[in-house]
């Protein structure tokens, strides 16, 4: 297929999710031309607009990467689903909405891996430049700017609150603001929502930036490779419409495609681990065994419970039930269609003598039958009222891998998460399994669960709970560090600067840079990352 001569701008950057919203944005505010190149198509979408409306879009191939991971021995062979967003916005798009940014001691960690500019007090800066967070602007907090996060205070269901109420008897700390002083303790999650309605990045930052003659966004657009004059990247290949178009990038190219796809693109051009390249007869840009390597993710686990009270489950499953809601919805934007499905949780510690908690409760106030071992996961609420309870350790030991299968960028990537391999992740999951059921013992909550639906049979030793998690432990849609940011060039992909080591005019600015995940959801954190990376662009070619 020949190549056709196509666009050109200062900075081309492959993806326009999460992250690449973000740059766009704060690069075209600098009046730096910049050329946005995404896979899939629009966000501007009734289900993706609806924030309960991402359970139509869990399996949707038209918005949806649907990975399906390699079968992994340590969970009894299964292998599992990862949705990831395959439009403008990208995951931010079509994720349950949580915005978390992790703890202090996280960030403070990646500075002392050697990545300055890292710690916490030099990334908070950034959280709150983005924000318009209905809490108001604080040491915390920012408002006005233009990502919405908003409180469901009054709005969360009953249930929700009887968990709160049950940690609390336990003894742990009620947290009105898992984004303040501190993290630990139960309480309600804040979201990416205005009135009813999902704030994307590409509703926060991307729409408003279309209008200025500085960006141009080419949707529909699946990069191949990037172009390299010796070891410099200058442009682009990609396909559209069954043609193949050559984008040239006169400062930089960006890579934002996500902690999936932005190793898998680097492999495709060159820069991967040596013997994969040449295995697949793919010239060798920079050999570096890094890219693809230490892919994390948050594994979850928990338990359905039927409960004497009414739950989410009956609003959202009979029809009569979902033309109300949807009523609600389109007449005066109130209902459960209007929040996520995770209205609340908590962050605690799987053991006593832990200096912060190590582990990340949801909390569901409705269930819903899962198929483990199989590709896909049925959505569709049970017959019974019922309660989910989840947990997810936060920091896992266990490290995965992703690498290409071919030099087809429609072909799949070999996708390895590796979950509980290590036997510390196995005793903390096992240690958090055992909490949830503590915490379903305790009065509020023991006062309305009639029986635990999900997983059926006993319970009662550290050996089952560890065979329920490897049958149905699964991801937390959290993937990241599979481009680890670094100071080495043997054992990372980028330095502190976003700039992929070995290479000139490449960096790769998402949540695949992270060097280690942080402890909660990742959307927030890279919107962050996003925000840095454009100053770094910015003070690198300061006009």
């Amino acid at each position: 297929m020949q190549t056709t001569p196509g666009p050109s701008a200062e900075f081309v950057i492959v993806g326009g999710g999460t992250a690449g919203c973000v740059l766009a944005a704060r690069l075209s505010e600098a009046g730096y031309c910049v050329l946005v190149l995404e896979a899939g198509g629009t966000h501007d979408r009734f289900f993706v607009n609806m924030p309960l409306g991402y359970g139509k879009l869990f399996h949707d191939d038209s918005l949806n990467w649907s990975y399906t991971t390699a079968p992994d021995a340590r969970l009894d062979g299964r292998t599992d689903y990862w949705p990831r967003g395959k439009l403008l916005g990208g995951s931010s798009a079509i994720n349950a909405m949580v915005y978390i940014r992790g703890q202090r001691e996280d960030y403070d960690e990646w500075a002392r891996l050697g990545n300055d500019g890292w710690s916490w007090d030099d990334v908070l800066p950034y959280f709150r430049r983005s924000e318009d967070n209905d809490l108001g602007a604080s040491q915390w907090h920012g408002a006005g700017g233009p990502l919405k996060v908003s409180s469901i205070r009054g709005r969360h269901h009953p249930l929700v609150q009887r968990v709160i109420d049950a940690g609390k008897l336990l003894g742990h700390p009620e947290n009105t603001d898992f984004n303040g002083a501190r993290q630990e303790g139960f309480g309600l999650y804040q979201f990416t929502l205005r009135n009813g309605r999902r704030v994307s990045n590409a509703h926060a930052f991307l729409d408003g930036a279309r209008r200025s003659p500085n960006v141009q966004v080419v949707t529909g657009a699946v990069v191949a490779r990037i172009i390299f004059e010796g070891t410099r990247a200058v442009g682009v290949e990609y396909l559209q419409n069954g043609r193949r178009w050559l984008a040239t990038a006169t400062r930089e190219v960006v890579v934002a495609a996500g902690a999936i796809a932005s190793p898998t693109l680097l492999q495709r051009s060159g820069i991967g681990p040596g013997a994969l390249l040449q295995r697949l007869g793919i010239p060798v840009v920079r050999a570096n065994d890094a890219v693809g390597a230490n892919l994390q993710d948050h594994a979850q686990a928990g338990f359905a419970f039927r409960t004497q009270v009414p739950s989410l489950n009956e609003r959202l499953r009979s029809p009569f039930g979902q033309v109300f809601a949807g009523m609600q919805y389109l007449i005066s934007r109130t209902g459960p269609l209007t929040l996520s499905i995770n209205q609340g949780g908590a962050f605690f510690r799987s053991r006593p003598g832990l200096d912060r908690p190590d582990c990340q409760l949801y909390i569901l106030p409705m269930s819903f039958a899962t198929n483990p071992g199989k590709e896909k996961t049925q959505l569709r609420p049970d017959a019974f009222s019922g309660l989910t309870m989840t947990v997810s350790p936060c920091r896992p030991q266990s490290r995965g891998q992703v690498d290409i299968a071919s030099t087809d960028p429609d072909v799949a990537p070999l996708i390895q998460p590796n979950y509980l391999s290590t036997p510390e992740d196995m005793r903390v999951m096992v240690d958090s399994l055992k909490f949830v059921l503590q915490l379903a013992a305790a009065r509020p909550l023991a006062q309305v669960i009639h029986s635990r639906a999900r997983p059926a049979g006993p319970l009662d030793c550290d050996e089952a709970l560890a065979a329920h998690a490897r049958a149905n432990c699964k991801t937390t849609y959290h993937p990241s560090c599979t481009c680890a940011m670094g100071p080495d060039p043997q054992s990372s992909v980028v330095d502190p600067t976003l700039r992929v080591h070995g290479v000139q005019g490449l960096r790769v600015i998402d949540a695949s840079v992270m060097p280690n995940v942080i402890s909660g959801n990742t959307c927030a954190p890279t919107t962050m990352i996003a925000e840095k990376g454009a100053d770094l662009l910015r003070a690198a070619h300061a006009r």
